[in-house]
């Protein structure tokens, strides 16, 4: 393993991690991916415990079996265990885990939960999935982009839709890493003004440039267009539906909008809500990498956990 991730002790937030970590976590991933027998005594005798108070299919998955390929053991705990901090207290609940599991996986509403867990709990803390990060997928995305280009700096990515924790880790990986980025979002849909100036901040010294706008129009040349759903789970309110849909309407991702930028790869973190945010004709097609996406998150946890653990 890369000396880059020798104080790696946690995975919370995309922006606690350097671009040579970046990197050595791309590349540990596809190592992984490509020879998963050498890694399968990692894990051994060891328990995670994945926390988890919203729904999921690729997350619980993904974790799940690519726990067992590492050789541990995956402990779900779900929905039925409430909110963290209104049963218990976030710091019991961080405690109690440590004393039984080797580390904690955490699908949560809030990043105040995730950071909770870490401040209280001995042992790694993985970030899932929070309101403002989603750093496991982010890092499964930069997996895949590396897989179908050859340099990873010249990709030019844009990501359209509605700005939420996939764009925030999307936007600050790929500043951290160099690559080119444009937001296009509608109006007051965008990142909080903390996150993009991070981010400009980031691009700056990495060299790359971050672009925010609200017009569609303005997307530019890109190699890779990224969208996800409209609406976040768990945000859901049938009455303003069609409000939504009205409002993202010029925001759909579909063969004209990959023509006019020249972009040649549509991404979609799932599930996807065909024939709103994109096309089910593109999403289906051979521009579409949505599965291969899929498959590298198993990968690109793996390769966070075999970093933590060998530490």
């Amino acid at each position: 393993m890369s000396n880059e991730l020798t104080q790696l002790s946690n995975f919370l937030a995309d922006d606690q991690l350097t671009k040579n970590e970046l990197v050595a976590l791309i590349e540990l991933a596809i190592n992984i991916k490509k020879n998963p027998a050498a890694y399968k005594k990692v894990l051994a005798g060891k328990s995670v415990a994945m926390i988890f108070e919203k729904p999921s299919l690729r997350t619980h998955v993904s974790f799940d079996m690519g726990i067992n390929k590492l050789g541990g053991h995956a402990l779900y705990l779900g929905q039925q265990n409430g909110k963290l901090g209104e049963r218990e207290r976030v710091s019991d609940y961080a405690k109690n885990l440590s004393c039984f599991a080797d580390a904690i996986v955490a699908r949560v509403f809030s990043h105040e939960s995730i950071k909770g867990l870490a401040e209280h709990a001995t042992v790694p803390v993985v970030n899932a999935l929070c309101d403002l990060y989603h750093p496991c997928q982010a890092l499964a995305d930069f997996v895949t982009l590396s897989e179908n280009y050859p340099e990873l700096s010249q990709v030019k990515l844009a990501y359209v839709g509605d700005g939420n924790n996939v764009s925030n880790s999307l936007m600050i990986m790929a500043a951290t890493l160099g690559v080119d980025f444009t937001l296009v979002c509608p109006e007051g849909c965008g990142p909080e003004a903390s996150l993009s100036e991070k981010t400009q901040k980031l691009a700056q010294a990495s060299g790359s440039k971050f672009t925010l706008t609200h017009d569609i129009d303005a997307i530019g040349q890109q190699d890779v267009i990224y969208t996800d759903t409209w609406v976040s789970m768990g945000d859901e309110d049938p009455s303003k539906k069609a409000e939504v849909l009205a409002k993202f309407a010029p925001y759909q991702v579909n063969h004209a909008l990959m023509a006019k930028a020249g972009a040649t790869t549509v991404l979609h973190c799932q599930p996807a809500h065909l024939e709103e945010e994109i096309t089910t004709e593109l999403f289906d097609s051979d521009m579409s990498k949505v599965f291969q996406q899929a498959e590298n998150r198993m990968w690109a946890q793996n390769a966070v956990l075999v970093a933590l653990f060998s530490n």
